[in-house]
């Protein structure tokens, strides 16, 4: 992205310096990073920064219009409604590719988003991690809006743990020893105390739930919600029945409440206008269909992880669909292969994170994560094989 600091970067490069890199990284939690890590971070410019922050600005005016929840109940799904709704989400991230325009040049384009957790506190380890082992310029921070990993991590256990104690606190995930991002549920309890448990660990007596520490039973005030209900329908019929507590009336606060995870997502794109978010339409109200199909992409409204997504659509996938109010007709982007490599350049997503505390108007621009790729899309499965592909974040020139 930034010529100069790129090729310093490159010609800096060892396989050495990115081992002793991967080692420090691991030491944390041995064996709890199963995705890849690349070998770079990303390197953004004030300007493109600028622009990614506008869209999402743009998208936060829709987010806390008066009549937006009022709206957005349609998004979620009659069977994981989920009481005891907050009227805001704590947190947010919105995923941005790099882009080519029409002229050539360089732009992002907002691909998703999700009122819903990411890996916040492995990112605080990982930035740290990347400082110690490369050779960052003095003037670019992962951070935003002035953050830095003091204040970020301050913020991050305030929003999570609130006024009450750690240990009545839990980060809730369905067997999250199992899960790939299982680093960031262990960073999380390093930097705020929480403990990790798992859904069927849950123990619940009339509208309270506990889970037994040691000996003792602890009564749980807050959840840090990591379940996606989407990913709970797809378990065993023991585990899908104990999710089913949650759609109870329960004396409990949620961080992020479960509804936001579909308030804020795929569901909001055909609401936003702004020139860095792809025009979006639902595809039960676009009519007449685009005949250029081949610059759209078809997107279940319910699915997660890229699951069900048609990149190269034809009208025999529309004809397909059955339920067309659930799914949106997404104009294509084109990412531009912008991180030079020593084989092929690689491709790059940025997930900037937002972080909503209580009783503030809006929420706030703090942080990020990158992945590079070298695929058709971003993820594992289109980069088995490749190097300088994977988890990494972006450094913003301040």
């Amino acid at each position: 992205m930034i010529a100069s600091i790129r090729k310093q970067f490159n010609e800096s490069f060892s396989i050495e310096k990115y081992h002793h890199f991967l080692e420090e990284l691991m030491s944390k939690h041995p064996g709890a990073i199963e995705f890849r890590v690349a070998e770079t971070p990303v390197f953004i410019d004030k300007f493109f920064t600028q622009k990614m922050l506008s869209a999402c600005e743009s998208i936060v005016d829709v987010i806390t219009q008066d009549d937006f929840i009022e709206i957005s109940n349609k998004a979620i799904p009659a069977d994981v409604h989920v009481p005891g709704d907050n009227k805001h989400p704590h947190f947010i991230a919105f995923d941005f590719g790099i882009c080519k325009n029409e002229n050539g040049a360089l732009e992002p384009q907002l691909i998703e988003m999700q009122g819903f957790p990411t890996l916040f506190a492995y990112q605080i380890w990982h930035e740290e991690t990347t400082r110690k082992h490369f050779q960052i310029p003095a003037h670019f921070s992962s951070y935003l809006n002035g953050f830095n990993p003091t204040s970020y991590t301050a913020l991050l256990k305030e929003i999570i743990v609130g006024n009450h104690q750690p240990e009545e606190v839990i980060l809730l995930e369905i067997l999250p020893h199992q899960q790939k991002t299982r680093i960031d549920f262990y960073c999380t309890t390093d930097y705020t105390g929480i403990p990790v448990i798992c859904l069927t660990e849950l123990i619940q007596e009339g509208k309270k739930l506990f889970y037994k520490k040691e000996d003792r039973l602890i009564q749980i005030k807050r959840i840090y919600n990591r379940i996606i209900f989407d990913d709970l329908q797809q378990q065993e019929q023991p585990i899908q029945e104990k999710g089913k507590l949650l759609l109870e009336e329960l004396e409990i606060e949620w961080i992020t409440h479960p509804n936001w995870f579909y308030r804020i997502s795929k569901f909001t794109l055909p609401y936003i206008n702004n020139p860095w978010v792809p025009k979006t339409y639902f595809l039960n109200k676009i009519n007449p269909i685009p005949t250029d199909l081949e610059n759209y992409v078809l997107k279940p409204l319910f699915s997660f992880a890229g699951q069900g997504v048609v990149i190269d659509v034809t009208q025999a996938d529309i004809d397909h669909v059955k339920d067309k109010e659930n799914w949106i007709l997404q104009k294509k982007v084109n990412y531009a292969a912008v991180i030079p490599t020593p084989d092929e350049p690689a491709k790059v997503e940025i997930r900037v994170f937002y972080f909503w505390k209580d009783g503030n108007l809006r929420p706030v621009a703090t942080n990020n994560l990158a992945r590079l790729s070298k695929g058709k899309m971003i993820g594992v499965r289109y980069n088995k094989d490749k190097e300088w592909v994977g988890g990494s974040l972006a450094y913003f020139e301040q």
